[in-house]
């Protein structure tokens, strides 16, 4: 080999090898192990309540998701004494059931008398005040989340308690 074959192929390598260096730096700028990594949703629920239900057949569910991370959707939730729960929401003095409520990233979704909110169907048995009810929230992307409702006098409302609809009662 002469001089200049040999001097070309030390250029070709060394830019492959700066090329390759620089994919690699890039490429690991999507790891999500790092302090940017995407962040996930961390859904907390609060101010859960269910009012002693005055049918035999059917109760309302209210509370509020507080998410500090990205968004989700809240798809589905369970209960132990009903056969079905369906999400709600209320507008204009409509009611609709939906499919899914969207949690959004770094906000809150709020289930309220008059608004949004959880039914609680075809009850096994009917709820008492100072009871509590076991609830499992499904959603998109977060693991379920199961937290114990208490049930509350049927006039309840957080808003004309005095309190704000998150209350004190912290749930995990």
């Amino acid at each position: 080999m002469n001089h200049r074959t040999t001097t070309h192929r030390r250029r070709v390598l060394a830019g492959g090898a700066i090329a390759l260096a620089a994919a690699l730096t890039l490429a690991g700028c999507g790891d999500d192990s790092g302090p940017k990594a995407a962040k996930k949703p961390e859904i907390k629920v609060s101010g859960a309540f269910v009012p002693e239900p005055t049918m035999d057949d059917m109760a309302a569910g209210f509370l509020t998701l507080d998410n500090a991370g990205a968004a989700d959707k809240l798809t589905s939730a369970t209960s132990d004494i009903a056969g079905d729960v369906t999400l709600h929401s209320s507008k204009n003095g409509t009611m609709k059931e939906e499919k899914s409520f969207d949690v959004p990233a770094d906000g809150e979704l709020e289930f309220t008398r008059g608004g949004n909110h959880l039914m609680l169907e075809k009850l096994k048995r009917k709820p008492k005040q100072g009871e509590k009810v076991a609830l499992t929230l499904h959603f998109q992307k977060s693991d379920p989340i199961t937290i114990e409702v208490p049930v509350k006098e049927a006039t309840y409302n957080p808003k004309q308690q005095g309190g704000s609809a998150h209350g004190s009662h912290k749930s995990h």
